[in-house]
C-alpha cells in the first residue's frame, strides 16, 4: 500500500506542474519555434500517444472552425504524440497561410488515452475601407487604381509595405522624389473583426533637374548630347553650353559646382561672364526629374554616339546632388572610345542576287563612319528607302535573313561579313481574319492584298495595312497581323487581327444664317450598309450593316428660305469581283429671297433638281493607290427674279448634261490623322457643245441663251502630308505637317455664248453653303478662311449681292495652305487635333488678270474633333491680312464653324 501510495503522488504531482507550466506560458511561438504544447509537456526523450478526442477553436469572427481544424492537419480519432511534429506542423501551417496573428495550441484535457485540444487565435484584421490625407481628391482617384487595395483581404505586414511602395511609385513617376509615406490602421467600429487604413502622404516638392553635367566627352560637344536627352532637360531659367576660354581651357563641372556652391545669387552678368558664352533660353521645356525618362535617355545618348562611329562609347556611371529640397544636379561620366569606320564588306551565301547588286542597295562605302544602327535598317527595313530585307522578301523569301559578322578590328577600321541565308520562297497558305464582328469576311477580304497561293510580299502586307486602315470600319491603331511561317512546307499562314469602329455618322447641327435666321441640318449616313440584309431583321446590328455600301440621307432647312435635300448610294464593288463602285444620287434644293416685306415667296426663287450616276475603279499602274471615277449628271436649275445681273433672263429654266471624270491618287495613312502620303486629283467636267446644234436666234436672245450649260472645267486639288516629328509607333502622337494646292479653270466653246451664270467659283470663309445672303446654288464653294463667307468673289468682292453689270462668281481661281497638326488624342472614340495654319488665295472672272502669285493671305488656329456618330467638326480663328475690294479696311479677326471634310 505504501508503495501504490508513493507512486501516486508521484505522478499526481509530475502532471500538475506540466499542466500549470503550460498554462502559464500562452504566448503563440514563431513560425519556426515549436509548440507550446510540446514545449511544457511530457519529456522528450519519452513521448506520450494519445488519441485526439476533439478540438475547440476560440477567438475566431469570420474564419470557419471547420475549415481552421482542417488547415492544421489535425483530425478527431488521429493518434498524436505529445510532444511531437503533429502539433507543431499543425501551428506552422496556420501561419504560413497568413490568417491569423496569434496562434496557441493547448490542453483542454485528458479522459484516459484520450487528450482534448484548445485552438486560441488571433484573427488577422481584414480591410473594410481605406482613404488618403495630405493629397489632393483630384489625384486619389488615380492612386486609387494602381495601388489595388481589395476590399475583405486579410491585412498583414505585407500589405502595408506594398501599398507604401506603390504610392511612392506612383509620385516618383510624377517627379516627387523625396515622397513620404504613412499607413495606420484604425478599428472599424461598425464592422467586427475589420480596420480602416489611414493613408497619409506628404508628396513634398517635386524635384527638377538644375543642372545637367557631362564629363569625360572630348569629341563630342554637351549641347549635342544634352539635345538627345529629350525628357532630361535643365531648369527652363536657362541651359549652359560647354564653352571654350580663348579655345584652349575646357570648363569641368567640378570647377562650375564648386562656384555655385560659393555664390548662390548669380545675376545674369556674372553667369555670361564666368562661361564666357552665350545663355540660351528654354523656356517651355520640363525639368522634372524621372529616372525611366532618364534611363530611356541615356540610352538615346549612347546611340547617338554609336551613329557617329564611337561603338564602344557607355556611360561609366551616373549620379544625383541635391542642391536644395527641390532641385538636383545630374551628373554623368561617359567614356567616348575610339572612333570607328567602315572598311571591307563582303558577302556570303548570296546566290540569287549579285554582290554588286547588293552593295548597291546597302550603299555603305569604305570609309564612311562605322553606324550600326544604319547596318541594321539597310539590311531589315528602312522607312525611307530600299533595304536587304525588302529586295528578297519581296520576292517570296520570307525564310531570308541577313547577319552582319564584325570578323576584324583594326585600329579604327572594321570589317563586316554579310552572311545570308536565302532560303525557299514562301506561298500564303491560309489567310485569316479576327476581330471582324460587324463587316463582313468578303468585304475585308476583297480588300488584301495577301491572297492564299500568292508568293508572300513584304510589300503586300504594308498595303493590306494601308487599305484596311483606309476602309475607316476598324480602328487604324489595332490593326496587327500575325505572319506564321512554315519553314516545313515553304508556306505562310497570315491573321489579320482588326477592332471594329463605327464610322456611321449622325448629323445633327444648327446655325444662325444671318438674315435668314436659324438653319438646320439633321443627316445620316451609313458607311458600312447593307442593302441585302434589310428584309432580314435578325441581321440587323442594330442595322444592317456589315457589306461596306453607303447610304446617306440629308436635310437642310430655314423655313421658306431655303430647303435641300439629298439622297445618294454607293456600291463600291459592282458585281463583287472587281473594284468598280456604283454611285446613285439624287438632290433637290431651293433658295427664295425675300421681298420688300421680308417674306419668301415664289417670285424671286432659284430651284434645283439633279440625278447624278457614277462609276469608278481602282487601277494597278502607275500604282495600286490610282483610281479613276466617271460620272454623268443630269440637273435642272428653275429661277425666277434670281440674278441681279441685266444680262441674264429673269425667269426661265437651265438644263446641264455634264460627264465628269477624276484620276486621283490616294496614298495617306489614316483618313482621319494622316501623318504621311498624298492625296492628289484631275478633275474634268464636260458639257457637249450644245451651240454647234442651236440656231443663232436663240444664241443671240438672252432669254434662250443659257438653256442649257455648255462649259469645260478643270479641278486640280493636292494634299501632302510630312511627319515632322513623334511616336513611330500607330498609337503615338505625332507633328504633322499639311500643305495643299487647289487650282480651277472654266472654259467657253463659243465666245458668243461665254461663261454662263452657272458652276463658277465663289470663294470665302469656312466653304459653306451657310450665312448671310450666302445659299448658294449651282456654285463651286472655295474656302478661305480670315475672310467673311464668299466675299472673294468678283465681280462686286465685299458688296456681293448687290446689282451688277456683270456675272456673279470666278472662272479661275488658286489656293495654297499649310497647316501645322499635332494631335490631343487618336482614340477609336474621337480624334482632336490642334492646328495653326497659313493660306492665300485669289478668285478672278477673267484671265487677262489672272495672276497666280496675287493672293489675299490670312493665318491663324483652330481645332478639329471627329466623332464616329457626327463626323468631322472644327472651329477656326483667322486674321485676315489684305482689304478686298470695295471694302475700306482689312479683314482682320474671323471665326469660322466647318462640319465635314473640306475638299477645297
Amino acid at each position: 500500500m505504501r508503495r501504490v501510495f508513493l507512486i501516486s503522488v508521484v505522478v499526481l504531482l509530475t502532471w500538475g506542474s506540466a499542466d500549470a507550466q503550460f498554462r502559464r506560458n500562452r504566448t503563440s511561438p514563431s513560425p519556426s519555434a515549436p509548440s507550446t504544447l510540446e514545449e511544457q509537456t511530457s519529456n522528450y526523450a519519452n513521448p506520450v500517444e494519445y488519441t485526439i478526442g476533439g478540438i475547440e477553436v476560440t477567438g475566431l469572427n469570420v474564419l470557419d472552425k471547420n475549415a481552421i481544424v482542417s488547415l492544421t492537419g489535425l483530425r478527431v480519432g488521429d493518434k498524436i504524440k505529445i510532444p511531437g511534429d503533429a502539433t507543431a506542423n499543425a501551428l506552422r501551417k496556420l501561419w504560413k497561410m497568413g490568417l491569423v496573428g496569434d496562434a496557441a495550441l493547448v490542453i483542454d484535457r485528458l479522459e484516459g488515452d484520450q487528450i482534448f485540444l484548445q485552438l486560441r487565435l488571433a484573427e488577422r484584421p481584414r480591410l473594410s475601407d481605406f482613404y488618403f490625407t495630405g493629397i489632393p481628391k483630384g489625384k486619389q482617384s488615380s492612386l486609387k487604381e494602381d495601388i489595388n487595395l481589395i476590399r475583405g483581404k486579410i491585412v498583414n505586414d505585407a500589405m502595408i509595405r506594398n501599398t507604401e511602395l506603390s504610392v511612392r511609385k506612383f509620385f516618383l513617376k510624377k517627379g516627387f522624389l523625396n515622397t513620404q509615406v504613412k499607413i495606420y490602421q484604425e478599428v472599424d467600429t461598425i464592422s467586427r473583426g475589420n480596420v480602416r487604413l489611414r493613408i497619409d502622404v506628404n508628396p513634398m516638392s517635386k524635384v527638377k533637374i538644375n543642372r545637367v553635367w557631362i564629363e569625360g566627352n572630348q569629341e563630342v560637344s554637351d549641347s549635342k548630347l544634352k539635345s538627345q536627352l529629350k525628357k532630361t532637360k535643365e531648369h527652363p531659367r536657362f541651359t549652359l553650353h560647354r564653352a571654350l576660354l580663348n579655345g584652349a581651357l575646357h570648363f569641368k563641372p567640378r570647377y562650375v559646382r564648386e562656384y555655385f556652391d560659393s555664390t548662390r545669387q548669380t545675376s545674369w552678368q556674372e553667369v555670361k561672364q564666368f562661361f564666357g558664352q552665350y545663355v540660351k533660353l528654354n523656356v517651355f521645356a520640363s525639368s522634372k526629374f524621372i529616372r525611366a525618362d532618364f534611363d530611356e535617355d541615356k540610352q538615346k545618348m549612347i546611340s547617338y554616339y554609336n551613329s557617329l562611329g564611337y561603338r564602344d562609347a557607355d556611360v561609366l556611371f551616373d549620379t544625383l546632388y541635391n542642391v536644395d529640397d527641390s532641385h538636383i544636379d545630374v551628373v554623368m561620366q561617359v567614356n567616348e572610345g575610339r572612333k570607328y569606320y567602315f572598311r571591307n564588306i563582303t558577302w556570303t551565301g548570296n546566290y540569287i542576287h549579285s554582290t554588286a547588286t547588293l552593295n548597291k542597295i546597302l550603299d555603305i562605302q569604305k570609309g564612311d563612319v562605322y553606324n550600326r544602327d544604319l547596318l541594321d535598317k539597310k539590311t531589315s527595313f528602312n522607312p525611307k528607302g530600299a533595304d536587304i530585307s525588302g529586295l528578297y522578301m519581296d520576292d517570296g523569301y520570307l525564310f531570308f535573313r541577313v547577319t552582319p559578322f564584325e570578323i576584324a578590328v583594326e585600329g579604327d577600321s572594321i570589317d563586316i561579313e554579310m552572311r545570308i541565308f536565302e532560303g525557299d520562297q514562301a506561298t500564303i497558305d491560309k489567310v485569316i481574319i479576327s476581330g471582324n464582328d460587324r463587316t463582313s469576311d468578303h468585304v475585308i477580304r476583297r480588300e488584301l492584298s495577301t491572297i492564299p497561293g500568292q508568293k508572300f510580299r513584304r510589300s503586300d502586307i504594308i498595303r493590306t495595312q494601308q487599305m484596311l486602315s483606309s476602309m475607316g470600319y476598324f480602328n487604324p491603331q489595332k490593326i496587327g497581323q500575325d505572319i506564321r511561317p512554315n519553314p516545313a512546307n515553304g508556306t505562310v499562314d497570315i491573321e489579320w487581327k482588326l477592332e471594329e469602329q463605327s464610322n456611321d455618322q449622325i448629323q445633327l447641327s444648327g446655325g444662325w444664317g444671318g438674315a435668314f435666321g436659324f438653319v438646320g441640318t439633321v443627316g445620316v449616313t451609313f458607311n458600312n450598309f447593307s442593302m441585302r440584309k434589310v428584309p432580314y431583321l435578325k441581321q440587323w446590328r442594330p442595322l444592317p450593316v456589315g457589306d461596306g455600301q453607303r447610304l446617306s440621307i440629308q436635310a437642310q432647312a430655314n423655313g421658306r428660305s431655303f430647303q435641300s435635300y439629298s439622297l445618294s448610294f454607293t456600291e463600291p464593288w459592282l458585281g463583287g469581283r472587281k473594284p468598280n463602285s456604283l454611285t446613285l444620287s439624287f438632290n433637290h434644293s431651293i433658295s427664295r429671297f425675300a421681298d420688300q416685306n421680308f417674306e419668301f415667296t415664289s417670285n424671286r426663287q432659284l430651284k434645283n433638281y439633279g440625278v447624278t450616276v457614277g462609276l469608278g475603279r481602282r487601277l494597278e499602274w502607275p500604282d495600286n493607290y490610282f483610281s479613276l471615277n466617271n460620272s454623268l449628271s443630269y440637273l435642272i436649275y428653275d429661277y425666277a427674279n434670281y440674278f441681279n445681273t441685266p444680262s441674264l433672263p429673269q425667269v426661265g429654266v437651265t438644263n446641264s448634261l455634264m460627264f465628269n471624270t477624276t484620276l486621283a491618287r490616294n496614298s495617306i495613312d489614316n483618313p482621319m490623322y494622316p501623318s504621311s502620303g498624298s492625296q492628289i486629283s484631275l478633275s474634268l467636267s464636260l458639257t457637249p457643245p450644245w451651240s454647234l446644234w442651236r440656231s443663232e436666234e436663240e444664241l443671240q436672245d438672252v432669254n434662250t441663251r443659257y438653256k442649257w450649260i455648255e462649259m469645260h472645267k478643270w479641278m486640280f486639288d493636292a494634299r501632302f502630308y510630312i511627319k515632322l516629328a513623334g511616336s513611330s509607333k500607330p498609337e503615338g502622337r505625332s507633328l504633322v505637317l499639311e500643305t495643299r494646292a487647289h487650282m480651277g479653270f472654266v472654259g467657253q466653246y463659243n465666245p458668243a455664248v461665254g461663261y454662263g451664270p452657272f458652276e463658277r467659283f465663289v470663294m470665302g470663309g469656312a466653304g459653306l453653303a451657310g450665312g448671310f445672303n450666302s445659299f448658294v446654288l449651282g456654285q463651286e464653294i472655295i474656302g478661305l478662311r480670315g475672310y467673311e463667307d464668299n466675299q472673294v468673289t468678283p465681280p462686286l468682292y465685299a458688296n456681293r449681292g448687290q446689282p451688277s453689270n456683270e456675272i456673279e462668281g470666278g472662272i479661275v481661281y488658286n489656293k495654297y495652305s499649310m497647316e501645322l497638326r499635332y494631335p490631343v488624342t487618336t482614340s477609336q472614340a474621337a480624334t482632336i487635333y490642334t492646328f495653326l495654319f497659313t493660306e492665300g488665295g485669289n478668285n478672278w472672272n477673267n484671265y487677262q488678270e489672272f495672276n497666280p502669285f496675287k493672293l489675299y493671305r490670312s493665318a491663324g488656329a483652330g481645332v478639329r474633333i471627329f466623332m464616329p456618330a457626327f463626323g468631322l467638326i472644327g472651329l477656326n480663328w483667322a486674321y485676315g491680312f489684305d482689304t478686298l475690294p470695295n471694302s475700306f479696311q482689312k479683314s482682320g479677326t474671323q471665326f469660322h464653324f466647318t462640319i465635314g471634310q473640306q475638299i477645297r
